[in-house]
Parts: C-alpha cells; structure tokens; sequence
C-alpha cells in the first residue's frame, strides 16, 4: 500500500466504524430513501406555477438529514425520541410539497411509501399503521386544500397501499428483532456457561496439582529413605574405621566419605527436582534470543560432556528472530533434554542442539546418536514419576512440557532413522497474549 493509499484507507475505516450501530444505518438508509426518492421525483415536470428550486431542496433535505445522524450519534439514549420527530417532520414536509406541488395532482405523493416503510422497519407494525393513516389524511387535506378534491376512495387506496407493506414489513422487522434479542440472551447465557466451566476447569487443574503434590510427598518419603539409610551406615562404619585409625583403614575411610558424598547429591537433586515441580513458578517474559540462549547451554555443558567422551554441536538458524520467552525457566527445559540425550549415551556419541525458524514458529532441537526410545516407554515417556534411570526421579519431562506450554509451544519427540532420538521444542514466534 502506498503512503498516499494509508489515510484514505484510515478515513473509510473510521466512516464503517460510525455505522457499527442499528440506529446510525437507520438515519443512513432513510436519508437514502427520501433524498434520492425527492431528487427522482425531480424528474417528472412540473406545471409553471409548481416550479421548485429541486437542487435546493435536495441539498437542504440532505443536510436535515444529516443532522438527524449527527444528533443519533452524539445522543443514543434519545434514538427513539430522535427518529419519531423526525417521521413527524417528514410527512409535515411532504404535505407541504404536495400543497406546493398540485395537492392530489402531484406526484410527490409517492415519497409516503419509502418514508413510512423504512420507518416501520424501525418502530414496528403499530407506527406504520399509524403513519399510514396519517399520510392519507395529509393527502386528503393537501387535495382539499388545493382543488380539485380527489375524493375519498383515493384517499382511502393511498392509505391501505402505503400501510399494507409498511404494516408486513413492520410486523416482520418485530419477530426478526426478538429473535435476534433471544439470540443475544442466549449468547450471554452460555457466555456465563463458558465461564463458570473454565473457573470449574480451574479449580480441577488445582485440585489434580494437589493430588500430584500428595502422590509426590509419598515418592518423596520413599525416595529420600533410602539415601539416608546409606549415609547413616557409611557414617557409623566410618566411625568405627576411624576409630581404629590404620593407614588401610584411613584409605577405606576417605572412599566411604565420597559414597556419603555421593548419596547427599543424590538426594539432593531428587529433593531440587520435586520441588520444582511442585511449586513451578509464574514466568517473566522478556525479548531474548534463542539462538544466544542454545550457544550459552552448549558451552555450559560440554565440560561435561568431554568426560563423559561425548561430542556436543550447535547448529543455529541465523533467521530465528529474538522472542519473548522466560530465559531461566526455557534454559532448565532444554537442560533437562539434554541431560536425558546424555544419560542415553553412556557409551560415547555426539548430541546436537539446534535451531530453526519454520514459518510462524521456531523449532529448538536436541538430537543424540543413542539407541532411540523403546516402543515399551515410548507410550509412558510423559508419564509422572516413570523413568528408566536408577536414580531417576520421572520428573525431568514433565518439568520440561510444562515450561514449554507456559510459552505457548508443545514438546514433540522421534526416533531418527539410523537411529537416536530427537525431542523438539517447538515455539510461535508471536506468543499467545491467554498463555
């Protein structure tokens, strides 16, 4: 679009946004009806005597009313009041055309049909049928008042012509207006339906979270047993051995400190793990790029990975735009990943992290050269509290989901061809403003 293009473009959304309401497309489509009915009347001649400055009248009509939008769009309350004065002002003015124009000789008669049949669209069968009476009198007067008199079974046809559509219509425009009030009820009904079941659904994720947290007090306990029992065995032979303070018995000593060690990191990164799930925070959104984020995860990790033999590459799409993420909580989602493609290649092999912009979205990957994931797990990969591993907690997927639905994506995962696994996160660019 061009720049000249833009304010015309602004100038037509605003005019379309003036006729959002019922009221302000009634004052359109009746100036509509009347202004061009009185300028198409214009061109049938009129006798010398009856001549009328129709370009003025026209322009001065138009601007009444444009004055009767003017006053529904800065005064809604008095719509009703607005659009009755001004019924009554139009026949009023097309009962003075007709007494200018021939009285029942004129053909100005005609603009009773559209002025009374738009109205009874708006007010109903009982304001066109009154309005219809109104114009055959205003008829009847103008031909009286201005001979020769046209005699009442004109009168009478002009009023039933005017009033059999205008009535129809009216009575139609009534049933179509209550059924689209039962509609709009109807709508604000199951508008509340909807709300009362997202607060029920509320409630149901907080009462599963509940369970969850009492189901993961009970692995707790379980868990953390057992580690205690071994520090408090190695810890009382350690005394004994201390005790008797050889040299052999020194070297024991120092081996069952690193196994009382060892079991303290145990537990507590069993203990860090729950917690996290059981009190996951809120994320703080912020622009970040990704592509810095996975480069940063990689260099933090490959110590790691050198001694455990492993290989650990980054391929990073260029193109991926910076995005409104939660830099701490999607960092400990792909960590957990690739701890998991890790603890698969006990040994050796190589795991790639990478991005990639696709569309709308962006794919972060993590792909290891293990042994893929069996048919047996794959249906409980995850599974709350599963795992494979024997010191495994069963959390570390589903802490992972979890920060990945907070920002809107969804975690997928397949089996390469020749083999390994590949978990991709996948993400939308723009993040749902409801997430």
């Amino acid at each position: 679009m061009t720049r000249e293009g833009k304010p015309q473009g602004r100038r037509w959304s605003s005019a379309l946004r003036l006729l959002e309401h019922d009221e302000r497309v009634f004052a359109v489509l009746l100036a509509v009806a009347m202004v061009g009915g009185l300028a198409t009347l214009g061109l049938i001649p009129l006798r010398p005597r009856y001549r009328l400055d129709l370009f003025s009248l026209v322009f001065w009509f138009a601007a009444y009313k444009l004055g009767v939008f003017a006053l529904v769009t800065v005064n809604r309350r008095a719509t009703r009041a607005i659009f009755l004065g001004a019924l009554a002002i139009d026949l009023a003015l097309v009962f003075v055309l007709l007494y200018l124009t021939g009285g029942g000789d004129s053909f100005f008669y005609v603009l009773f049909f559209p002025l009374v049949g738009v109205n009874a669209y708006y007010f109903g069968s009982r304001v066109a049928l009154v309005a219809s009476l109104v114009s055959g009198a205003l008829y009847a007067l103008a031909a009286w008042l201005v001979p020769p008199w046209v005699g009442w079974p004109s009168v009478l046809s002009l009023s039933v012509l005017v009033g059999l559509p205008a009535v129809s219509l009216g009575h139609v425009a009534e049933r179509e207006r209550h059924a689209r009030e039962e509609v709009e009820r109807l709508n604000e009904e199951l508008k509340g339906t909807l709300e009362r079941l997202q607060a029920t659904q509320d409630e149901l994720l907080v009462s599963e979270r509940m369970a969850t947290v009492g189901r993961l007090s009970l692995k707790v306990a379980h868990e953390v047993r057992n580690p205690i029992s071994a520090i408090e065995l190695n810890a009382e032979m350690l005394g004994e051995i201390i005790g008797a303070s050889s040299a052999r018995d020194l070297e024991e000593a120092k081996g069952l400190v690193e196994a009382i060690r060892d079991q303290v990191t145990t537990l507590d990164a069993l203990t860090e793990e729950y917690l996290a799930f059981a009190r996951f925070p809120r994320p703080q959104f912020e622009e970040e790029s990704i592509n810095h984020l996975l480069e940063e995860l990689a260099e933090f990790v490959r110590p790691v990975a050198m001694r455990q033999g492993l290989l650990v590459r980054v391929e990073t799409d260029a193109s991926v735009p910076t995005m409104e993420i939660d830099r701490t909580l999607l960092r400990q989602a792909i960590m957990n990943l690739v701890k998991n493609a890790f603890e698969a290649l006990s040994a050796g092999g190589e795991v790639t992290i990478a991005s990639r912009l696709d569309g709308e979205s962006v794919d972060l990957s993590v792909s290891d050269t293990g042994p893929g994931i069996s048919a047996d797990v794959a249906g409980r990969l995850f599974e709350a509290f599963f795992t494979t591993k024997p010191q495994g907690t069963g959390l570390g997927l589903g802490i992972a989901r979890q920060i990945i639905e907070e920002h809107g994506g969804r975690l997928e995962w397949s089996n390469g061809a020749g083999g390994g696994a590949t978990f991709t996160v996948r993400l939308p660019i723009k993040r749902p403003v409801n997430v």
